[in-house]
């Protein structure tokens, strides 16, 4: 298995820079297939969103859209694609980012029984608690 960053990922989604986007396609058409899918972290996924927030403003619905694209093609594997998935659902029914409910879900995931946060979004939130 194979890992790709963030920044192949930005390429083959956004077709933004010529060159690179022409090496990302070729790369991710060559090496990720069905029986062997390249694999993205957890931080990959993160880090997408704030690439795509912040540098492609790119509002919250579309950025979640591609990322559930993502989860449903079989030619990535995502880790801990699960709690991406009930990251998402907690994003389509309140106001939070992606990364802070995969934070959430992933503290969840692992035993604890809320996440202290100063981020006032979050801490609205059932897996954030407000310091």
């Amino acid at each position: 298995m194979i890992g790709l960053d963030t920044n192949v990922i930005v390429r083959f989604l956004l077709q933004d820079d010529s060159q690179q986007t022409i090496e990302a396609t070729k790369l991710i058409e060559k090496i990720c297939s069905n029986k062997s899918p390249c694999w993205l972290s957890i931080i990959v996924l993160c880090e997408l969103t704030w690439v795509l927030r912040s540098t492609y403003k790119l509002e919250r619905h579309v950025i979640n859209s591609l990322i559930e694209e993502i989860l449903l093609t079989s030619q990535f594997q995502v880790a801990h694609s699960n709690i991406v998935r009930e990251a998402l659902k907690i994003c389509q029914q309140s106001n939070l980012d992606l990364p802070d409910a995969i934070i959430g879900k992933l503290n969840e995931s692992d035993g604890c029984k809320t996440t202290i946060t100063f981020d006032k979004k979050a801490g609205r939130s059932k897996e954030f608690s407000l310091l």
